[in-house]
Parts: C-alpha cells; structure tokens; sequence
C-alpha cells in the first residue's frame, strides 16, 4: 500500500530569489571590503618601497661624501685643482621638462694591496660624480609620438661616474679603457626622481653661499663640514585616487618647493653628510 505524505516541505521560488539577493550583497560587500584592505596594503608597500630605495641611494651618496678629500698618509698627493675634494654644481633650471638636478664631484684616495707585486702597495686617486639627466623611461600612458613611441616620462635619472686619476697624464682615465675593476662610466642608479639638493654646510652651521663649484667660491672648500642631502622621488603610477594639488619642500631654496597636482606620490627623504676628511690639515 502506497504511503501518502499528507505534508511536504520546499523552497519557493520569491524564498530563492530572496537568497540569491542576500547573498549577493553579502559577496559584494565582501568584495569591496577585500579591495578596499588590498588597496590600502599596496600604498603602503609602494610608500615603502619608494622610501627604502631613496634610503639606499642616500646611504651611498653619504659614504663617497664622507670620503672626500681622504689620503693615506704614505700617499704622494697631486697638487692641481683637480684634486679639490668636494665640489656642488647648484642647478638654476630646477623647472620644466629640461630641468637638471643639483651635482657633487668627490675626490678621494684610496689604498690597494697587491701581495707579491712590486710595488705591493698602491695608491690611487678616484673621482665620483652624482648628477641627473632626464629619464629614458616611457610613458605609455601618453600618446605615442611620430616615430611610433612612447615619450619619455617626465622625471629624471640619477647617474654615477667613478674615475680614477692618471699620474702621468695629469688627468682622469677612460673608465671604458683603464682595465680597473672599481671604476665605471655613467650609470643610473635611480629613476623618477624629482629633484636632488646638495647644501654644505660651514663649522658653524651655517649655509655657504654660493656653493663651492668648479668656476666659484673655490677659496671655501675646506670649510665644508657637512652637506645636507635631500631627494626627492615620485611613484612610477597613479598612488591616490584623485587629483589634489599637493606641496614638497625643499631644504633651503623655497623656489625649489614642488607643488603638483596629480594623483603620484612624492616622497621627500632628508640626510646629513659629514665631511669628515675635509679641513683637517687647516
């Protein structure tokens, strides 16, 4: 005998379609949730990133600052201008699509033990040279341009130069043809870079003004006690979501402050060099 069920439980269709609606709006709610922590997470390890490479550079242009005028004490020194141990070329075209940055030239000397050759010890005389050029990077958001490429970005490259000194010559050598491991031609060490300031700094604290150049105020070198090092750097994307005009400030120079409105990030990372081989011998 057939069993008749006198009740059967179900679903309707208005139940399911409720369901499937709060459901949805759960997922999305979960979703916007999700990219919202997402987003947050890569601005602050693009933040980061940005910052821990200025660190880096900065840390390098620190310890070649710092070795400026060294000489081992068994070294025969050279005396020509040439040799000055530190010299800044301030930039006066700090704006627009052809801008420069500020440059440092460092002349040191180092010490070089060869066992079994004669003579064992050697001692040669570097130069290094930080300076910027515009960047080679292309923006591909921008429209491509006659010969079918992308322009470049509008940011500049920092470039270090490593020379060593010719006795006999009386000048620098090729780096491309001297046969030494420790020197190179001009390579870049950082892209999108906005600016690069150098500001010495006399015994007493004080600014010197104008900076101490290869064609000016040679006669204050040695009284270089440190150098005040800014850089700053912009991301390679869009950071925030909405353009803001937003304000960098420079060390010293206010005209140099850079106020953009865009959605990039800026950061602005500021160190002290000190000179310690610089003035000793005064």
């Amino acid at each position: 005998m057939k069993q008749k069920f006198k009740s059967i439980s179900g679903v309707t269709l208005l139940e399911m379609l409720i369901g499937i609606v709060i459901s949805a709006i759960m997922m999305g709610a979960l979703y916007t949730s999700y990219s919202a922590v997402n987003t947050s997470y890569s601005q602050v390890s693009d933040r980061e990133t940005i910052s821990r490479t200025g660190r880096d550079i900065i840390g390098m242009i620190q310890r070649d600052i710092r070795m400026a005028g060294y000489f081992d004490v068994d070294s025969v020194k050279v005396a020509d201008k040439q040799m000055y141990p530190l010299r800044i070329e301030t930039t006066k075209n700090f704006t627009g699509t052809n801008r420069k940055c500020d440059s440092v030239l460092i002349v040191y000397g180092d010490t070089v033990y060869n066992k079994g050759a004669t003579p064992e010890y050697t001692y040669p005389i570097y130069k290094i040279i930080y300076h910027c050029k515009a960047s080679k990077v292309p923006n591909r958001k921008a429209k491509k341009n006659a010969a079918g490429t992308f322009p470049a970005k509008n940011v500049l490259g920092i470039y270090k130069q490593k020379v060593s000194w010719d006795r006999d010559t009386k000048w620098w050598k090729d780096p491309n043809t001297d046969n030494d491991k420790n020197t190179h031609d001009f390579e870049l060490v950082l892209d999108h870079v906005e600016d690069l300031i150098f500001v010495p700094i006399d015994e007493k604290g004080l600014q010197i003004i104008p900076a101490p150049s290869t064609t000016q105020n040679q006669s204050r070198i040695n009284d270089i006690r440190s150098v005040e090092i800014l850089l700053m750097l912009r991301s390679s994307d869009d950071f925030f979501k909405t353009k803001k005009e937003r304000t960098n400030i420079a060390l010293v120079n206010t005209i140099r402050n850079k106020k953009k409105t865009d959605k990039y990030l800026r950061e602005t990372i500021v160190a002290t060099a000190h000179t310690r081989n610089i003035g000793i011998a005064k």
